[in-house]
C-alpha cells in the first residue's frame, strides 16, 4: 500500500532552525489527513530542552509508524516564545484554520493549561510535556494526556531517594512563580514525610535574578546537608555554577529538581559533577533507549534527547496507534474518543518501555534518580549520568485519589 508522509513547518522561526522538507503526497488526494502541531520554544531559553529536537522526535515517530501504512500525516511547528497569549493564539489558529487534530510538546505550564482547555472546547487531542501536575489534577481534561513528568514526580523521586543517601536536612532556593512554589511545596512534603526537615528556604524574584550568591550564603549558613534547587532553565544552570564556585558541593549534596541533560552537557562535568536529579528517560538506560538514540542521533547530533523530547516521540507514537486503530476519519471527528482509545491501549515504546495511561490522563512509568558523573567516570561526550535509584511506576506519580480531577471518581 502507498505511504503518505507530508511534513510542514508552521513558523518562520522553525524554518530558519531546521532543514526544509518538501511536502509529499502519494495515494488518493481525497484521503483524510491527520495534522499534528508541535508547539514549542524554538528561539528562547528552552530551545535545547525542547525546540528543534522535539520536532525531530515527533517526525521520527511519524516516520516509523507510517512506514508500510497508507496514512496521511502532516507535522506543523511553531514558536510559542514562552508567552501564553502567543501560544494560545497559534493553537486557536491551528484548530480553526489549519485543521490540526493534535498538539504536542507545549513545554510551558501556563500555556499547557490554556491549550488543554482549548483542546477540550474544540474536541482536539492535547499531549503536553509541561511540568505542572494540575494537568491531571484540578484542571484535567478528557482530551489531554500528560506524558513524561510533572512536579510531583520530580519532587517525590529526588526528595525521597536523596533522604536515603542521608540527605535529611534541606535548604530550598525557589523562584517566585507558580512552578517553583509547586516544587518547593512538594519537596517539603516528601522530605517531612520521610523523616527529614527543611531547615531554611529563600525565594528570589523571577525572572530578573542572575546572581544567587546571597541565597547560597544563606544555604551554607543554615547547616543543611542538601541544597534543593526548585528552579529550571538558565536559573538552574546559574545556581549550579555558582554553587560550585562557592564550594558548596564539598559541604552539601546539591539536588536540582527540574534540570535536563542538555543543560548539564552545556555546563560540563567539571561544574555539574555530583549533582542529583530526576528524569524518566536517559539515552543510556537500557538497550531500547540506546536503540532510540541510534535512530535520532544522526538528525540532532549536537543535542541528544531528554525526557521531555523523548516524551514527545512516545506520546505521538501512541497517539498514532490509536488513530490507526480507529481510522483517520473517526479520529478526526472526535478527539476525546481518541484519548479514550489511548487510555484503553497499553503503551510500549523504546523510550519508556511498557506502561499505561491512567483515567485522569497521567501516563504511568518509572522515574530515576541520577547523579552526574565526574570527568574521570565519563567515557565520552553525553556519558553524563549514573543511576542511583529507581522509583517504580506505581509509586512515581501522584495517586489518583489525591489529584481531584473533576471527571474521575477515585
Amino acid at each position: 500500500m502507498a505511504i503518505t508522509r507530508r511534513t510542514l513547518i508552521g513558523s518562520a522561526t522553525a524554518l530558519g532552525a531546521l532543514p526544509r522538507r518538501p511536502a509529499r503526497a502519494r495515494g488518493r488526494k481525497s484521503a483524510p489527513v491527520i495534522r499534528i502541531g508541535v508547539l514549542t520554544d524554538i528561539s528562547g531559553p528552552y530551545r535545547d530542552v525542547a525546540g528543534p529536537t522535539s520536532i525531530v522526535c515527533v517526525r521520527q515517530s511519524v516516520q516509523e509508524f507510517t512506514a508500510g501504512k497508507d496514512l496521511n500525516i502532516e507535522v506543523l511547528s511553531a514558536d510559542h516564545q514562552n508567552k501564553p497569549d502567543i501560544g494560545s493564539a497559534i493553537a486557536r489558529q491551528w484548530f480553526d484554520q489549519k485543521d490540526v487534530d493534535m498538539i504536542v510538546d507545549i513545554n510551558h505550564s501556563a500555556l499547557a493549561l490554556a491549550v488543554s482547555a482549548l483542546g477540550r472546547e474544540r474536541n482536539k487531542v492535547i499531549l503536553p510535556n509541561a511540568a505542572t501536575s494540575d494537568l491531571t489534577g484540578p484542571q484535567c481534561s478528557p482530551n489531554t494526556v500528560h506524558w513524561a513528568y510533572d512536579t510531583y514526580m520530580l519532587a517525590r523521586s529526588t526528595a525521597t531517594r536523596t533522604l536515603k543517601l542521608d540527605g535529611n536536612t534541606w535548604f530550598l532556593i525557589t523562584p517566585n512563580y507558580t512552578f517553583g512554589h509547586q516544587l518547593a511545596r512538594d519537596v517539603t512534603r516528601f522530605v517531612t514525610e520521610g523523616g527529614g526537615r527543611v531547615v531554611g528556604s529563600a525565594v528570589y524574584p523571577f525572572p530578573e535574578t542572575t546572581d544567587f550568591s546571597a541565597y547560597l550564603h544563606q544555604a551554607r549558613a543554615s547547616g543543611a546537608n542538601v541544597l534543593g534547587l526548585c528552579n529550571g532553565g538558565a536559573d538552574a544552570a546559574n545556581s549550579i555554577k555558582q554553587a560550585r564556585e562557592f564550594g558548596l558541593h564539598g559541604r552539601m549534596r546539591v539536588a536540582a529538581l527540574a534540570v535536563y541533560i542538555n543543560v548539564l552537557h552545556g555546563l560540563g562535568l567539571d561544574t555539574a559533577q555530583g549533582l542529583l536529579l530526576t528524569e524518566s528517560f536517559y539515552w543510556n538506560l537500557n538497550e531500547r533507549t540506546r536503540a532510540f538514540l541510534g535512530r535520532i542521533r544522526p538528525k540532532t547530533p549536537a543535542n541528544w534527547p531528554n525526557m521531555l523530547q523523548a516524551g514527545d516521540y512516545a506520546a505521538t507514537l501512541h497517539y498514532l496507534k490509536a488513530v490507526a486503530d480507529m481510522g483517520i476519519a473517526a479520529a478526526k471527528a472526535d478527539g476525546r474518543a481518541v484519548v479514550a482509545r489511548m487510555k484503553a491501549m497499553p503503551t510500549d515504546d523504546d523510550c519508556f518501555g511498557r506502561g499505561y495511561i491512567r483515567e485522569d490522563g497521567r501516563k504511568i512509568h518509572p522515574s530515576y534518580l541520577f547523579q552526574v558523573k565526574t570527568p574521570a567516570e565519563s567515557n565520552y561526550e553525553w556519558d553524563i549520568y549514573k543511576l542511583v535509584a529507581t522509583t517504580p511506576a506505581d509509586e512515581a506519580f501522584r495517586p489518583l485519589r489525591e489529584g481531584r480531577c473533576p471527571f474521575v471518581h477515585a
